[in-house]
């Protein structure tokens, strides 16, 4: 049947005298067992933790995302609005409306001090006729076509054509001394 096991000799006899013996060793197992599933179980805590921050931050990013398409919207919508109140046409639709008119032939100032040009004065041309009356005429007063309405500004402006009026002395300097106003960036 079977033969008893030879006793080892050489090599192999100095490898067993180094192995502990076969016995049960359970207690020498349970501190590395108990490191091994701590460790584990930590390592699984921190992937949750992280794996709540990432998506945290996934939540926050998008938030963000929509935000800035939200702003970008705007921002482009305005810019159409400034675009569209920059053309020609309706810069001089809004200047009539404000009572501007077309101005006539300019004239040069030499650096001698002589005049080159024929300047003339700006007139209004006919009024076109609008269906509602002006909304800075007074209420309840019929609007006369030969009257000047005096605005919010406390400057004149004509609802019609009107005759030039000569300036009274006491606003003329302080209207030439002021000069033009400007438009900002440009």
């Amino acid at each position: 049947m079977s033969k008893p096991a030879a006793p080892l000799k050489g090599r192999a006899a100095r490898l067993a005298r180094l192995m502990p013996s076969t016995g049960p060793s359970t207690a020498a197992r349970t501190p590395f067992v108990l490191l091994v599933v701590l460790l584990l179980g930590g390592g699984l805590i921190t992937l949750l933790l992280l794996n709540s921050a990432l998506n945290e931050g996934s939540f926050r990013l998008s938030e963000l995302k929509r935000d800035t398409t939200e702003l970008t919207d705007e921002q482009q919508a305005l810019q159409r609005d400034v675009d569209s109140r920059s053309q020609p046409d309706a810069l001089e639709r809004r200047a009539r409306e404000l009572g501007m008119v077309p101005g006539g032939s300019p004239a040069f100032l030499n650096p001698d001090g002589t005049v080159r040009g024929n300047p003339t004065e700006a007139t209004a041309p006919p009024p076109s006729p609008s269906p509602t009356p002006s909304p800075r005429a007074s209420a309840g007063a019929a609007p006369d076509p030969d009257a000047t309405v005096t605005g919010a500004s406390g400057s004149a402006s004509p609802s019609g054509p009107a005759p030039a009026a000569e300036p009274d002395s006491a606003t003329a300097p302080a209207a030439e001394s002021t000069p033009p106003p400007t438009s900002p960036g440009r």
